[in-house]
C-alpha cells in the first residue's frame, strides 16, 4: 500500500481503509439513513436498529441513575451532614478543565442548597498535580472540616493521613487509575471501585456531575427536582460536557448522552461566565460542537492554569456578574494568544533540535528533548504536536521552571530539578517504559498515552537512553509508521447534502468515535488550486471523478501545490461537510491526506 506524501510535513501515512460491509444496505434502510451512514455505524461496532438508533438519537433519560456511582451513598451522607452543621467544605480541584467544570459543578450546588463552601485550586508549576500537604494544612488552618477532592487524589496516600491527622474529613472523586492500595479517606467516588459500572471511562467533570446531582436528590422534597436545582443542573450538563470533551475521554456510551446534551444545552445556558467565554470566543453559541469545546473554549479556560493560576477560570466559571465576567474571558482570550505563541515558539526550537540531534532518523524510537525557558504549562502541548509530527513518543522537559512569581527554581546547578511531560502513540505504553527507567527520576505520573516527570538536570541524558533502549525493545518499525483510518472508500457523487447533514449525526465526536473519513481514488485537479491562509500555508483545490466535482480545503496542505498539479491522478483523504457561505449551502471535504502514485 503507497504511503502518502508527508502532508503538512509530518510523517507519511499508511492508509487503512475499510471494506465495504454487506449489510450496510439493510441497516441503512432500517435506520432511513444512507449507505455511507450505516457504513460507518457498522464501523463503530453497530450492528443492529435499535443500537443504531439510540446512538444516532442520545437521550438524557439513558444517563446511569447517580446513586449507582460507586462510592456515592457515604459522601452524600456527609456532606449533608457538614451542610446541616454548617460545617466549611472546601472542594479541591485540578486546574485542567475537567478539573475546573468538576469544582464548578459541585460548588454551586452546595451553594444551592446553603452551605459553607470555597473551591482552592493548586498551581500548576508552584504546587504540581494533586494534593499537596502545604495546601492541606492551610485548609485546615483556615477552618475547613471537610474536603471532596475532584479530578484528583487517588493517589494521595501522604495527604489522606496527613488531613486526618489534622481532624479533617476527606472525599476523594476521581477517575484516575486505581492502585492496588488506596488512600484512607471518609469515602471514595470512583466508577472503577465496581468493575460492572457501565461507564468505566467516567471524567472527573462526570463524576463529580454524578456526585451533585445525588446530593441535590438527598435534599429534594419530591419525585423531581426543586425548579432552582433542576435548572442548575441542566446548566451543569454543560459544564461536565465540557470537562468530559477536554478531557479526550471515550465518547460513546453514557458520555455521548452528556456530551450530546450539554452541548445543545449551551444554547440555553444561563451560566454569566459561559455566555462571556462563548462571547469571548466569538462564537454566537448556536450549533456549538466537540470541535469548539476542545479547540476554542477548552484553551482559553487552559490557558488560566497553563499561564497563571487556574481559579481565575473558576470565578469565570461561577461568577454572577455580567461585567466581571466579561473582564476574565477577555483576559483569558490574551492569556490564550500568549500561550499560542509561545507553543509555536517552543515547537519550532524542539523541531530543530529533533534534526540537528538527528532524533528523527527511522531507527529512533523515542524523542526527549530539554531546554532552557521551556514554559512548564505548555510543554504538554508542545509534546503532543512533536507526536502528531514524527509519531514516536516524546518527553518534553522545561529546564529551568518558573514558578507564578517569575522567578527561577532552579540554578545553574545540575543538581536541581527540572519537570517533563510526555505524550506517546497507541503502541507504547508511556507510563510502563517511564517507569521502567524510573531510577533516574525524582517522581512521576500519567497513564499511558500522557504522563509527567521530574527529574535532576545531570540525569536526563541517561534518562533519555535508556527510555530510547526501552522504546527500541518495545516498539516494531510498523508501530512507528503513522496510520490513517478510513471508514469507507467513496464516489464523489455520493457526498450530497442530505448525506453530509446526516453524517452529522454521529457526533460528538471525539475519542472512540472520530468524525469519520473517507477516501476517494484516481482523482484529478477541476482546476488550478491555488494557496490561501497566512504566509499561503493551505491549499485550495477543486477534484473531480470525472462523475461530480467537489471543492476542498487542505490546512497546512500549501506545500503540496506542485505535487497536485504535475500529479495526472491522486488519492484523496477527507472528511465532508456542509459550507454555508452568502445563504448557500455546499458539500465541501476538509482534506486529511493526500496519496501521491
Amino acid at each position: 500500500m503507497p504511503l502518502s506524501a508527508s502532508a503538512r510535513g509530518g510523517q507519511k501515512k499508511q492508509w487503512t481503509i475499510r471494506p465495504a460491509d454487506k449489510h450496510a444496505v439493510q441497516l441503512a434502510k432500517s435506520l432511513k439513513v444512507s449507505p455511507l451512514l450505516a457504513q460507518v455505524l457498522l464501523n463503530r461496532g453497530i450492528t443492529d436498529a435499535q443500537t443504531g438508533s439510540a446512538f444516532l438519537r442520545p437521550k438524557l433519560t439513558e444517563l446511569i441513575a447517580p446513586e449507582k456511582m460507586p462510592g456515592v451513598e457515604a459522601a452524600v451522607q456527609r456532606i449533608k451532614l457538614a451542610v446541616k452543621n454548617k460545617e466549611k467544605i472546601t472542594i479541591y480541584g485540578d486546574y485542567d478543565v475537567d478539573g475546573i467544570t468538576g469544582v464548578c459543578i459541585l460548588w454551586q450546588v452546595l451553594r444551592l442548597l446553603g452551605a459553607t463552601v470555597d473551591y482552592y485550586i493548586p498551581h500548576r508549576l508552584d504546587e504540581g498535580y494533586g494534593l499537596n500537604a502545604d495546601a492541606i494544612r492551610s485548609l485546615a488552618e483556615s477552618g475547613s472540616k471537610l474536603i471532596i477532592t475532584v479530578d484528583c487524589g487517588i493517589t494521595a496516600h501522604s495527604c489522606a493521613e496527613l488531613a486526618a491527622q489534622l481532624g479533617l474529613d476527606l472525599i476523594i472523586t476521581d477517575h484516575h487509575q486505581l492502585e492496588p492500595e488506596r488512600p484512607r479517606t471518609l469515602a471514595i467516588v470512583h466508577p472503577a471501585l465496581d468493575k460492572t459500572y457501565p461507564n468505566q471511562n467516567s471524567s472527573g467533570s462526570m463524576v463529580a456531575f454524578k456526585l451533585a446531582w445525588a446530593i441535590a436528590n438527598e435534599f429534594n422534597h419530591g419525585p423531581k427536582l426543586e425548579p432552582e436545582l433542576r435548572k442548575f443542573m441542566i446548566n451543569a450538563t454543560s459544564l461536565a460536557a465540557m470537562g468530559t470533551i477536554a478531557d479526550i475521554v471515550d465518547l460513546r456510551g453514557e458520555n455521548r448522552v452528556l456530551t450530546s446534551y450539554g452541548l445543545k444545552a449551551l444554547e440555553q445556558c444561563e451560566l454569566t461566565g459561559i455566555q462571556a467565554l462563548i462571547a469571548s470566543a466569538g462564537l454566537t453559541g448556536q450549533g456549538l460542537d466537540s470541535y469548539h469545546i476542545g479547540f476554542r473554549l477548552a484553551p482559553m479556560l487552559n490557558a488560566a492554569g497553563r499561564m497563571g493560576h487556574a481559579r481565575l477560570a473558576v470565578e469565570l466559571l461561577t461568577s454572577d456578574s455580567h461585567i466581571r465576567s466579561t473582564q476574565i474571558a477577555e483576559y483569558l482570550k490574551e492569556q490564550n494568544s500568549r500561550r499560542q505563541r509561545s507553543e509555536r515558539k517552543i515547537f519550532k526550537q524542539a523541531c530543530e533540535m529533533i534534526v540537528q540531534q538527528n532524533l528523527n532518523h527511522p531507527d529512533q524510537k523515542s524523542i526527549v528533548l530539554a531546554n532552557e525557558n521551556w514554559h512548564g504549562g505548555i510543554i504538554g502541548i508542545v509534546a503532543s504536536k512533536i507526536v502528531d509530527k514524527f509519531y514516536r513518543p516524546a518527553i518534553m522537559i522545561g529546564l529551568p521552571f518558573e514558578t507564578s512569581n517569575g522567578k527561577s527554581q532552579m540554578s545553574n546547578s545540575k543538581s536541581q530539578i527540572a519537570r517533563g511531560s510526555g505524550r506517546s502513540i497507541p503502541a507504547f505504553d508511556l507510563l510502563g517504559a517511564i517507569r521502567a527507567c524510573s531510577q533516574h527520576l525524582v517522581g512521576f505520573g500519567g497513564h499511558k498515552m500522557a504522563a509527567g516527570i521530574t527529574i535532576e538536570a545531570e540525569k536526563i541524558e541517561q534518562f533519555a537512553a535508556d527510555l530510547e533502549e526501552y522504546a527500541k525493545q518495545n516498539l516494531s518499525h510498523t508501530d512507528v509508521v503513522a496510520r490513517l483510518d478510513i471508514d469507507a472508500e467513496a464516489r464523489l457523487g455520493e457526498f450530497r447534502n442530505q448525506t453530509v447533514s446526516e453524517l452529522q449525526m454521529l457526533g460528538p465526536f471525539g475519542q472512540g468515535n472520530p468524525k469519520p473519513t473517507f477516501a476517494t481514488k484516481g482523482v484529478r485537479l477541476a482546476s488550478a488550486p491555488r494557496r490561501v491562509g497566512t504566509r499561503g500555508k493551505h491549499l485550495q483545490l477543486t477534484i473531480t471523478d470525472n462523475a461530480a466535482s467537489i471543492r476542498c480545503i487542505g490546512f497546512r496542505f500549501g506545500e503540496l501545490e506542485k505535487k497536485c498539479v504535475e500529479a495526472e491522478f491522486f488519492n484523496v483523504a477527507y472528511q465532508p461537510q456542509i459550507n454555508t457561505y452568502n445563504g448557500n449551502s455546499n458539500v465541501e471535504f476538509v482534506l486529511t491526506d493526500i496519496q501521491f502514485e
